[in-house]
């Protein structure tokens, strides 16, 4: 049907193409909303692919007859409904509790789920989808020290979890740059970052991975000027708009939540300092060769 990973992704495309026909039938929400005899709120909820929606056919059929639907988005999103209501969408993330995986990282996963590139910098730490089960399991240990040891393991459980989106059929691209320091920051002691650092230079010959090195001798870079290491999305392409299934996003987390920037000029923003990251950074060959050589300083110490 699309290439819409995961309930979530799926809904927030169903809402954005009942939104784009509505509008080009020239109706407002209030307008759309009487004629189908339904409140404002739920259309809102629909267009904005709320996951406590149920689609019944009888309703989206209605929707498509008043928005005048041509045969094939009638088929596409009459099929897409229907598969919010056989549960073959549901996704690996909602077995799991809020402590385990808070709702403001539970979008990202699923964006992240359904995005086609991955672009991620880092200037402190190595990104979770490239760390070993022991580098994530010590990072649980700060600043949640209130976590017992079972929840520890169930967060741990959902990091390498999310990491299987790089090795499932059309795995999305991810490109990361780290800063040096995340290289020579010791993480679980000097075995622990041994193994982090050998699944780095594994993780490079891996045809939809790239890891590149922002070394301390390029001096000042784009990344410094970030609020805090951040991502951007890139979604595939819908075939009957041509546009994007998702708009581009740039994500940047804090201390109690998480930045989802979505307006062109800010995320423009973020891949303007990507781009100066680009031009700092070594290229693969190079930091994979600064990668393994810290991991030899490490097994050597």
């Amino acid at each position: 049907m699309t290439d819409a990973h995961g309930s979530t992704l799926l809904r927030r495309h169903i809402g954005r193409r009942f939104e784009a026909l509505r509008r080009r039938a020239g109706l407002t929400q209030v307008q759309a909303a009487e004629a189908l005899e339904r409140g404002r709120a739920t259309l809102g909820r629909i267009e904005d692919g709320d996951e406590r929606v149920r689609f019944r056919s009888t309703d989206v059929k209605a929707m498509l007859d008043l928005y005048q639907a041509g045969d094939e988005e009638r088929e596409l999103l009459l099929g897409m409904t229907a598969e919010t209501r056989n549960g073959r969408h549901k996704s690996w993330w909602h077995d799991y509790t809020e402590t385990e995986l808070p709702n403001w990282f539970g979008l990202y996963v699923s964006l992240e789920d359904g995005a086609e590139t991955i672009r991620q910098f880092e200037a402190e730490l190595v990104p979770g989808l490239l760390q070993t089960r022991a580098y994530a399991a010590e990072l649980t240990r700060i600043p949640d020290g209130y976590l017992d040891d079972q929840e520890r393991e169930r967060r741990v459980t959902v990091r390498m979890a999310r990491q299987s989106v790089l090795t499932r059929p059309r795995a999305p691209r991810l490109d990361t740059i780290l800063s040096e320091a995340v290289l020579r920051r010791q993480v679980g002691g000097p075995d622990g970052m041994a193994d982090q650092l050998a699944l780095l230079v594994e993780s490079t010959r891996q045809a939809n991975i790239s890891v590149r090195v922002v070394p301390f001798a390029a001096g000042v870079h784009g990344g410094m000027a970030a609020v805090a290491p951040f991502t951007i999305l890139d979604f595939p392409l819908d075939h009957l708009s041509g546009g994007p299934i998702e708009p581009p996003l740039a994500y940047a987390e804090s201390l109690t939540g998480a930045l989802y920037l979505t307006h062109p000029e800010e995320v423009l923003a973020y891949r303007g300092v990507w781009s100066n990251l680009e031009g700092r950074a070594l290229d693969e060959a190079s930091s994979r060769d600064m990668i393994t050589t810290i991991w030899k300083e490490h097994t050597r110490g």
